[in-house]
């Protein structure tokens, strides 16, 4: 098989994997991947407007408003008014949010611990390098680059 395939399949597989992977967490929670992203955003920026959150996740404002609808009846955050914009609300993690937040993150820890467990830290320096690389790549063609030159050297 051509290298650069196998890669490629590679990557597949991993997608894959890890999408199984996260449906069987998020079984019975109420949580989807989008709903969790959103999540993830929160816990990392703290309170946000769902204006940035749309932005942050690149939605609409009309999904941001059903995702945080969907959180909030499932007790993960809570609205309240912005302390300076009255027109705008803030999305925060309630206790629930935070507790699941935690427990994503130290899943996370984990699981990261695992997948990397045998390789030397050389290893695991060329590869984080290497897929930082690709990652580049994919976000550049991913914004519809069409200069082969920005996808080669990104």
């Amino acid at each position: 098989m051509v290298p650069e395939l196998h890669v490629f399949d590679r990557l597949l597989e991993i997608t894959l994997l890890l999408q199984e992977d996260m449906a069987r967490s998020f079984a019975g929670s109420g949580l989807t991947a989008a709903r969790t992203h959103l999540l993830w955003v929160v816990h990392q920026s703290g309170p946000s407007t769902q204006q940035s959150l749309a932005t942050a996740l690149q939605v609409t404002p009309r999904n941001v408003t059903g995702l945080v609808d969907a959180l909030e009846a499932g007790g993960f955050v809570t609205r309240r008014p912005h302390p300076t914009d009255r027109r705008a609300t803030l999305v925060t993690l309630t206790d629930q949010g935070l507790q699941t937040m935690a427990d994503m993150d130290r899943d996370r820890r984990q699981i990261a611990a695992r997948l990397v467990a045998d390789l030397t830290e050389e290893q695991v320096r060329c590869f984080r390098e290497a897929l930082d690389v690709v990652t580049s790549r994919l976000h550049d063609l991913a914004a519809g680059a069409t200069d082969a030159e920005t996808a080669v050297t990104a």
